[in-house]
């Protein structure tokens, strides 16, 4: 079992939560941020001191206030842990729940549990501790289905960038002046018709609209 186990979480009632869960647990240090840089500072200190955190349970979502922060988000920091500490074992906690959002934070960043936080939170979160500890990945039952190859669909962060313009009401003319001012390839209008029309077809929408309602049921935006 984890020993030292940092959590990033800015709403205080959920900290004091997980804090009383890892306490019942057995672990004997635990350390609380409620901000993403802090949680970076407090990780890299414990590293160059030859004390490194086991663990760490992050929020995805941080409120924005005054302070400056260089990881504003969960993912942020997230991303950044496991670039520098690939060793260190991370858990998301959160109650963001699509799918899409969960592939993207285990393929690309290699998170090693993903918990939703809901009444069975604190439950799944045990598990998923327990999980990992023993070498492990976990899914909480609300993203279970993530990997499925139901949900195997030819779709890339391409895709999911230009639908999520779409949903904003950015026209196809005015993505493609994006992306061409923000160096994103193709960014040719016709390249991004022939993408929306094969998105079209796999997904059997009747319009862009349609497709865009489509995607967000299925949690991909």
């Amino acid at each position: 079992m984890f020993k030292k186990v940092l959590i990033a979480e800015d709403m205080e009632d959920i900290n004091k939560g997980v804090f009383s869960l890892l306490t019942e647990l057995g672990v004997t240090q635990i350390d609380q941020v409620q901000y993403c840089d802090d949680a970076y500072l407090k990780i890299k200190r414990a590293d160059l001191d030859s004390v490194p955190f086991d663990l760490v349970i992050s929020d995805l979502s941080f409120k924005v206030d005054h302070r400056s922060q260089t990881y504003p988000s969960g993912q942020d920091l997230v991303a950044k842990l496991k670039t520098d500490f690939p060793n260190l074992k991370v858990i998301v906690y959160s109650v963001e729940d699509r799918l899409q959002a969960v592939r993207t934070l285990f393929n690309q960043h290699h998170i090693d549990a993903y918990v939703c936080k809901s009444r069975s939170g604190l439950k799944n979160l045990t598990q998923a501790i327990s999980e990992i500890a023993q070498g492990n990945k976990f899914l909480s039952p609300e993203v279970s289905n993530a990997f499925s190859t139901e949900n195997e669909l030819e779709i890339d962060d391409y895709d999911i960038l230009l639908l999520d313009h779409l949903s904003k009401g950015l026209s196809q003319d005015e993505i493609s002046a994006l992306y061409r001012k923000e160096n994103i390839s193709p960014a040719s209008l016709s390249s991004i018709e022939k993408r929306l029309n094969k998105l079209r077809i796999q997904f059997n929408a009747k319009n862009a609209i349609h497709l865009v309602a489509i995607v967000k049921d299925l949690g991909l935006i």
